[in-house]
């Protein structure tokens, strides 16, 4: 019986995950925005701005004409983009990332307000992990990945605490491939999501 009730609680959960991106047009377009931009970023290494400007506009719109009871509003959809911004910025300033992938952060922050924004891009960090090493092992070039990660977080820490702006050109390592993390960062947030819906239950 309680296996039963385990599989009727996930049942649930999946169907009103479903009801959720039916009745709830920003998470859908959220996720048809995600799905075009790693389409994108796969095909051409690059995200459009119509699409990361556009997007973020379609967020603050909603945000004033449909405000949500858990939060919604103009400054709560102005705090996950500027939230999405401020987590990737250091990422970029160290050329672990382009400046599209900065920009799709904040376009999704625009549409998960802060407190959904800091959980997806943890999210996001774990679905950049997982694609980077397994991009690593495919072409075998693990050690190299875990110098260059070491390096860029060493020297992370190193200019934050003279207070000085990272700049990666400080850094010798040596380029191990262009990964596309906009895929990571629609798969990551994506997979926060159905979390989300699931933790709901």
């Amino acid at each position: 019986m309680r296996g039963c009730a385990v599989d009727f609680t996930e049942f649930r959960a999946a169907a009103e995950l479903a009801g959720m991106l039916l009745t709830d047009p920003r998470s859908l377009i959220l996720l048809l925005l995600l799905l075009a931009a790693a389409i994108c970023d796969l095909r051409s290494h690059r995200i459009p701005n119509l699409l990361t400007f556009g997007g973020t506009a379609v967020a603050l719109l909603y945000s004033l004409a449909v405000p949500q009871h858990h939060g919604g509003g103009l400054l709560w959809a102005l705090g996950g983009l500027g939230l999405g911004l401020a987590l990737m910025l250091p990422l970029y300033l160290l050329r672990a990332m382009g400046a599209g992938d900065v920009k799709l952060m904040a376009m999704a922050g625009a549409f998960l307000g802060p407190d959904g924004t800091w959980q997806a891009v943890i999210f996001v960090f774990i679905a950049g992990g997982i694609t980077a090493m397994a991009y690593a092992l495919w072409h075998r070039v693990t050690a190299k990945l875990l110098r260059n990660t070491l390096q860029a977080t060493e020297l992370l820490f190193v200019t934050i605490a003279a207070g000085i702006r990272p700049d990666a050109r400080a850094s010798t390592a040596q380029s191990v491939g262009k990964l596309p993390y906009g895929v990571s960062i629609a798969l990551g947030t994506a997979a926060f999501l159905v979390a989300r819906q699931f933790t709901w239950v």
